[in-house]
């Protein structure tokens, strides 16, 4: 009569990877300016400034955002973040306190979390990010292909590489018309 339907082989999977935090800053750090870029950031601290980032932004349960417009791929909130937020998802946890107003495609929250602001769903979100630019260590031209970089030996050892391209130097030399 009831038929159980076949489990799926798979967790769907969130529409994004999750990037990995590749930048900290600890509790007891206060900072005021600017983080723009691209990678994970976790703030722990107090943070001041503006916030613009191709990638995530996570606020830690002691960190404390004060920002006209925080812009990131992905935000999750477990402290307390005073200003605008501009992202693709948007997840405030439990401990987590927004005050501002919020445009997102995702939004996730848990119970007891607070929110004072208006949120906006959208089908996309432009954060208004610049591209990366390539710096100056790598080509622009997609026909070069980059030098190999040599193996680093201790000093106190010979660099057997090295040694193989004197011996060909000097057979080539001693060849040579």
């Amino acid at each position: 009569m009831f038929k159980r339907s076949p489990a799926p082989a798979e967790a769907p999977q969130s529409p994004g990877a999750v990037e990995r935090i590749t930048s900290v800053l600890g509790p007891g750090v206060v900072w005021h300016g600017s983080v723009s870029g691209s990678g994970g950031v976790r703030i722990e601290g107090a943070f001041d400034g503006e916030i613009a980032l191709r990638g995530l932004l996570v606020v830690g349960e002691t960190g404390r955002v004060t920002c006209d417009n925080v812009r990131a791929n992905a935000v999750i909130v477990a402290g307390a973040v005073r200003g605008n937020i501009t992202t693709q998802k948007l997840e405030i946890r439990a401990s987590g306190r927004v005050w501002g107003d919020v445009i997102t495609t995702a939004f996730v929250t848990d119970e007891g979390a607070f929110l004072r602001g208006q949120i906006r769903m959208e089908e996309n979100v432009d954060l208004g990010l610049e591209a990366a630019t390539p710096t100056a260590s790598e080509s622009t031209d997609p026909d070069t292909e980059p030098e190999p970089v040599p193996p680093v030996t201790p000093p106190d050892k010979p660099n057997p590489r090295s040694s193989v391209v004197r011996r060909r130097k000097t057979a080539t030399q001693e060849t040579g018309p």
